[in-house]
């Protein structure tokens, strides 16, 4: 009897322990006051400090399990996971991560329960396992690296088995071989997330700036008249209020009438919606024409009318008004949009880049602005998700260099990756127009962020109380509609201004995608150009070699790791484009060629069957390690022979110095056909300086001989590369 009262006491006392017993709580949080064990759901937000974390996935309903063997022993492990660091082989799980594991554990645990019919650990054998590893490889759409995550669940099973009341597993699942073997993958050190190709970041940056730099101040103006229709209505309904409802109608009917009279004199239609709205639609009178239906909500701020409190009193209810509203449809015409603001032109078509706003629209090229802001600072500044959406008011700042000379644009933040939960303070140097981006956001996250008392520059926008606090995943989609948007205001079915993938279908943007984008460029295309106007290495000297590019989000790190992928990547380049053909011109010509052809004759590699791009890749690791992209040439750098080197007196010899580069004269330079523009600008720059009857002879002289040397270029390039 005394053992029985002492398991009691025991498992009372663990069903009145906080979930968490030693993470780290935000300010304001007492531990007293967390989720106990017992509980019916587990709320881990207090000890969540990411800005962008959902309160979804740090919430566990454990009444979603019916089964009260599944729930139980859902609850038990979760809670080993969460307090419980086991050195070697498991940290303590993040509580942010809590509701990924608690779906991959409830998956297991119901399987247990379909085979023995209970949740009884110790029952369990490797047979059983197995029929769960199989069950997972049956769905053909799981990937192996899925599969591997899902199979972390029984390992953790015995590794925890001494913290577990249950006993958890009494063997090594697999024999101790790894959840990712058994599934069947690898482990790929390389970064999988793709690369935005540059036909697609190019215009989507540019399209962003444009955004914020033009449209912006549009949206802004829009937001402010309407700000004052709502407040010049509620005047209205307020000098109305004690009027009977006959005389509300006169001076309703009034006021609507000379709405008209002021859209008569400036040559304007009667509003309608910018598009369909609520499934009706109107049909002109006189043409016959279908169009989105009369904006009735503008026409209610103008004449007077809150639709919210007295939906009765809504103006197509009036028999009067609504046929005021016909009258004038057919002398008017309509109109879409409806408000005032006038909308900026395009410079390249000389017309507005949309129609007039109505409330739908404006709040949704709000949510598109915030959109474009997000791609201009993710991109222009590599930082990750989570440290965009840990920016906040104030966050931007101008000081000056360390020399005291140069103005730069700071960005503090929060890093996350490889820190503690908390995160740690972190500044970013940026551009000027990362800088416009946050100022922009300043303005348009103020109502949303400070109605919910936050401070955050990433609100969700819209203003219901049943909405979340923070933007969060649901970026992703936002940024996909942007895209969408984008074509639908200025491209056509055949030519989106974004462009579609290979696959002929629209490229899904993720936000992991701009950190590893613009690395790669910044270690492998330096003076290449996005947005018409920003280079590549004018970026990196404010985000890899300014102040972020020791700072602790490591981006230095990932422009390092992405310079060792893209020489890999481009030489691929080479050894397909020798495969199909093409010939190589420059000094370094004959030694690439022939280092290619051995490679291709020890693949043998047909035509057909260059299908082992990993060995490949290992194959040219070597000489990839040489090869830097250039304007003029690519170098396939060799401290000993490059001539750029032999022209300082000292210097890093282990890296080549474009600036001193001598294309056709060093014998690490090789020139192919993608060189050929470069060559044919210089060679029209020169031509047009020529042109000039006040050039100096000598200075005539000079350019003459280097115009001939960059035609022969040329033509060696063409001769090369002819069919």
């Amino acid at each position: 009897m005394t053992r029985q009262r002492s398991v009691v006491r025991t498992f009372l006392q663990l069903d009145l322990r906080p979930v968490l017993l030693t993470a780290p709580l935000k300010s304001g949080f007492e531990r007293s006051a967390l989720s106990r064990y017992s509980d019916p759901s587990w709320d881990l937000g207090p000890a969540v400090f990411r800005e962008n974390a959902r309160r979804c996935h740090v919430t566990v309903h454990f009444g979603s399990v019916d089964d009260a063997s599944v729930r139980e022993a859902v609850r038990e492990f979760l809670y080993a996971r969460l307090n419980i660091n086991i050195p070697g082989y498991r940290k303590m799980l993040p509580p942010a991560s809590v509701r990924q594991v608690f779906n991959r554990a409830r998956r297991f645990f119901e399987f247990v329960h379909r085979e023995l019919g209970v949740v009884d650990l110790q029952r369990i054998g490797q047979s059983h396992l197995d029929r769960y590893a199989h069950f997972l490889m049956a769905d053909r759409n799981r990937r192996p690296i899925i599969i591997a995550q899902l199979l972390e669940i029984p390992a953790d099973l015995y590794i925890y088995r001494d913290h577990l009341s249950s006993g958890g597993l009494s063997f090594q699942p697999w024999a101790g071989t790894s959840p990712t073997r058994v599934a069947g993958g690898c482990h790929v050190r390389e970064n999988r997330t793709p690369r935005i190709p540059e036909e697609i970041i190019s215009p989507l940056l540019a399209w962003s700036i444009q955004y914020l730099n033009q449209f912006a101040s549009d949206i802004f103006a829009a937001r402010d008249e309407m700000d004052c229709l709502e407040a010049k209505c509620a005047a209205i309904v307020k000098a109305d209020r004690f009027l009977d409802h006959k005389q509300r109608r006169e001076r309703q009917c009034k006021r609507l009438k000379n709405y008209f009279e002021r859209l008569r004199n400036d040559g304007r239609g009667v509003p309608i919606w910018v598009n369909t709205h609520n499934g009706t639609f109107l049909q002109h009178p006189q043409t016959g024409n279908i169009s989105p239906p009369i904006n009735s909500h503008l026409l209610n701020l103008h004449i007077g009318i809150d639709v919210k409190a007295e939906p009765k009193m809504h103006i197509q209810l009036s028999g009067d008004m609504s046929r005021q509203i016909k009258a004038a449809v057919s002398e008017l015409g309509v109109e879409a949009g409806g408000m005032n603001t006038p909308i900026s032109y395009l410079a390249e078509s000389g017309k507005p880049w949309r129609s007039r706003f109505d409330i739908k629209a404006l709040a949704q090229e709000e949510r598109m602005l915030q959109s474009a802001a997000y791609i201009v600072c993710a991109y222009l500044t590599g930082m990750r998700d989570c440290e965009v959406q840990a920016m906040q008011r104030g966050c931007l700042s101008l000081t000056r260099s360390e020399d005291g000379i140069i103005m730069r644009h700071r960005v503090r933040s929060v890093a996350y990756k490889g820190k503690s939960s908390q995160g740690e303070p972190a500044d970013w140097i940026t551009i000027e127009p990362v800088a416009r981006a946050i100022q922009v956001l300043e303005r348009l996250s103020f109502r949303a962020a400070s109605a919910r008392g936050l401070t955050t520059l990433w609100p969700v926008l819209a203003a219901k109380s049943v909405s979340k606090d923070h933007l969060s995943a649901e970026i992703v989609p936002q940024l996909n509609h942007y895209r969408d948007h984008l074509n639908d205001l200025f491209g056509t079915p055949d030519q989106p201004v974004i462009p579609n993938d290979a696959e002929g279908k629209p490229w899904r943007i993720t936000t992991r995608q701009f950190r590893r984008t613009i690395a790669w460029h910044i270690a492998n295309r330096p003076f290449g150009t996005i947005a018409g106007m920003i280079q590549y290495k004018h970026a990196s000297v404010a985000v890899f070699e300014g102040y972020a590019g020791s700072s602790r989000s490591d981006f230095k790190a990932e422009v390092e790791s992405q310079h060792s992928l893209g020489q890999i990547d481009d030489l691929l380049i080479y050894f397909d484009q020798r495969k199909a053909g093409e010939s190589l011109s420059g000094p370094a010509a004959t030694r690439i060629a022939k280092t290619l052809d051995h490679i291709s004759g020890d693949l043998d590699a047909l035509p057909a069957m260059i299908a082992d791009r990993s060995r490949l890749r290992t194959m040219l690791a070597s000489l990839a390690r040489t090869l830097h992209v250039g304007v003029l040439a690519d170098c396939f750098f060799d401290p000993g022979t490059a001539l750029c080197l032999k022209q300082v007196s000292s210097t890093n010899d282990k890296i080549p110095l474009p600036s001193l580069c001598q294309p056709t004269h060093c014998p690490n330079a090789c020139i192919t056909a993608r060189h050929r523009p470069a060559w044919l600008r210089s060679a029209n720059e020169i031509s047009e300086l020529l042109k000039e009857r006040r050039l100096p002879l000598l200075q005539r002289k000079v350019l003459q001989q280097e115009l001939e040397r960059i035609k022969k270029t040329l033509n060696i390039i063409d001769a090369n590369n002819t069919t």
